[in-house]
């Protein structure tokens, strides 16, 4: 697949991974070594879910498979058998630990409510069916049961958009993004919206939690049900018809895939499912994930593998996802999950920490995703910066396209509430904007919804703490919210000026969403007051938030006409007395004063001779700044020294001004 944005250098020209060659050249070895021994391409073999579950039979009839090898009986129980073993609904022992049943299409109908009953040695217990489409809870008593699920099939009117520039992604929560106190459907984002998002700027949407979980406070990342569409936001049906829509106004869908873990709910989950602890997961301790408290894959197993690789080719093929955001894949690659070595030099990456199995794992599913739908993307969400993880497989990379860049967040919150003002160092700021490999394309951000999580905070709260409350108004003289707007404004400009390769945003905080996200539970009374987004504030006049949206329009827009990506970023100079940062992406100078109270007058800095227009402040007016700065001026720059020379600007305090080279 071609990929937007500058050239990237060649990860097999990096001299420092001399010593672990062998390293990769085995990781290409098994990857090779896997898909030959597969019956047929790898993509033939990802279609465990049209085997394994259940299915509508040409006769009308129903068939139903699974997998549980430990398991002495399997019986379907439900509505139609009043909740009770009947002989008639008593599966079949098939080859390889497989079951199989055959029902009448007079058994069951659409709708019905049913489970799976494993009997083991020793045991019994009722499970919802691990590859099951449709799972729902009952309202009144809490809990889970699978469905019939006859589906209509869905009509598709609309081609996925082709990736003609770098993925600008919206992150969003479906049930969170409603102002009001309740779960929004997939309905109410397609009617709501997607329009907000079209209208923001971007040209792609991740859908977080999509993967069925039966906790919801959980953000959807202990998920039990890896093959049915959450069903507290609507049917399968009206989710495919949102990612329809959102193609249709060319933007490109992808969802947050949870292949790190699963929950370890055992009737809700696929934990102990046929009895053992180890048909899905890892034995003993190395199964469990003590900080996540959820169970670990065994990525060794063909039947896992199987599993997950099926799960991709489902979320593509039947709801057409443009991709995925790989969660949790820090916690994927190392046996201590990253929680370990502070990943300060190569040697941290290897001599037994790495889990190799879980990087043949990830390099499988980028294969698989290029073979099936090769304008599908894959992102890692890693902090550990691996080496190779965005190279390409025939190198002994795991082909990813992108990674998050998980440090910067972390530098902004770290300047906004550990660092006093005066003590900000630009040098530091700008290397970890620009902190990547040059083999590997990165997503940056200043938050997405990790910092705000319950216990975070959003950016703009960060900065302006209690403030925010009352001080939000339009007309508000308080220099906290004078602070925290022109640092929020900066931050998202400097972090989207800098990125490499794509940007990404939480909903809301384009706007500066306040406070927390924090979903009903029983600590806070099941209160919806932070699960949600209050949309009011971004379209009121008379409050702030609203200078804020526009600004990151402007500043998308102005992105998307002049396509800086194409260039890399070319440091000119920084500063840390004057608090001022500046570089170059082609035509296009980015002009930063982070300083709390000093503005610069004929501030010079050294550019290419010629004529340079302002074509963005972030001060201005209109974006809730002072107005300092006026509009649209034009600065001839003078030869002095090889074609350049000092181009001299009024730099006022907390301002980011954006000029371009016209000739």
């Amino acid at each position: 697949m071609k990929l937007c944005g500058a050239p990237l250098k060649s990860f097999a020209d990096d001299e420092w991974l001399a010593p672990w060659r062998h390293v990769y050249d085995e990781r290409t070895a098994k990857v090779n070594q896997i898909v030959a021994e597969m019956p047929g391409s790898i993509v033939d073999h990802a279609q465990g879910h049209k085997f394994f579950g259940l299915h509508r039979m040409a006769d009308g009839g129903w068939i139903y498979r699974d997998w549980a090898p430990n398991a002495s009986a399997l019986v379907l129980v439900g509505d139609f058998s009043e909740w009770e073993e009947r002989a008639e609904f008593f599966a079949r022992s098939l080859a390889n630990g497989c079951w199989e049943l055959h029902l009448p299409s007079t058994w069951i109908k659409h709708g019905d409510h049913y489970r799976v009953r494993m009997h083991w040695q020793g045991g019994h217990g009722d499970r919802l069916p691990a590859w099951g489409r449709r799972v729902v809870q009952d309202v009144a008593t809490n809990l889970f049961s699978a469905q019939v699920w006859d589906e209509t099939p869905h009509q598709w009117q609309h081609e996925s958009p082709p990736l003609t520039a770098p993925p600008m992604i919206y992150e969003a929560h479906v049930g969170m993004s409603s102002e009001f106190g309740h779960v929004a459907t997939w309905n109410d984002f397609r009617e709501h919206m997607l329009p907000r998002i079209v209208g923001a700027g971007y040209n792609t949407v991740q859908l977080m939690a999509v993967q069925e979980h039966p906790y919801y406070g959980s953000f959807g990342y202990h998920v039990g049900s890896f093959f049915a569409p959450s069903s507290r936001f609507g049917t399968p049906e009206e989710l495919k018809a949102l990612v329809d829509a959102a193609h249709g106004m060319g933007l490109r869908v992808i969802m947050d895939l949870v292949h790190s873990h699963a929950v370890k709910n055992e009737i809700e989950g696929i934990s102990c499912y046929d009895g053992t602890i180890y048909q899905f997961f890892h034995d003993g301790a190395r199964g469990m994930h003590d900080v996540w408290d959820s169970r670990c894959f065994d990525y060794a197993k063909p039947q896992v593998k199987h599993f997950l690789l099926s799960n991709i080719r489902y979320w593509l093929e039947d709801f057409h996802f443009d991709g995925f955001r790989f969660d949790g894949v820090t916690s994927m690659l190392y046996h201590d999950h990253g929680f370990g070595a502070g990943f300060n030099g190569y040697d941290d990456y290897f001599h037994g920490r790495t889990d190799e199995d879980a990087v043949v794992y990830l390099s499988l599913a980028t294969l698989l995703m290029e073979e099936w739908k090769p304008e599908a993307i894959a992102i890692a969400e890693d902090v550990s910066g691996m080496p190779g993880l965005c190279a390409p497989r025939e190198l002994g990379g795991c082909g990813f396209h992108y990674r998050l860049a998980m440090g910067v967040p972390d530098t902004w919150f770290k300047v906004a509430e550990d660092i006093r003002d005066e003590d900000w160092h630009m040098g530091w700021i700008w290397g970890e904007l620009t902190n990547r490999r040059p083999d590997e394309r990165i997503i940056s951000y200043v938050e997405s919804h990790d910092q705000a999580m319950c216990g975070g905070k959003s950016f703009l709260f960060a900065l302006s703490d209690d403030a925010i409350y009352h001080s939000m108004q339009v007309d508000s003289q308080d220099l906290r919210i004078d602070r925290a707007i022109g640092i929020h404004k900066m931050a998202r400009l400097a972090t989207l000026a800098a990125a490499g390769h794509g940007y990404l945003n939480f909903m809301g905080n384009e706007f500066g969403h306040p406070e927390w996200i924090d979903f009903p539970r029983e600590g806070n009374g099941w209160s919806y007051q932070y699960a949600r987004r209050q949309w009011s504030l971004r379209d009121r006049e008379d409050l702030r938030y609203k200078a804020l949206g526009d600004f990151d329009g402007a500043m998308m827009t102005l992105m998307k006409n002049h396509r800086w990506f194409d260039h890399a970023a070319e440091h000119i100079c920084d500063h840390s007395g004057d608090k001022t940062l500046a570089w170059r992406r082609g035509e296009m100078l980015f002009v930063f004063n982070f300083h709390h109270h000093q503005s610069l007058n004929d501030w010079p800095i050294w550019v290419e001779s010629g004529v340079w227009q302002l074509i963005l402040d972030s001060d201005a007016e209109i974006f809730g700044g002072c107005g300092r700065v006026d509009a649209n001026q034009r600065f001839t720059v003078p030869v002095e020294h090889e074609n350049h020379g000092n181009l001299k600007l009024y730099l006022p305090n907390r301002t980011a001004l954006v000029l371009k080279k016209m000739f």
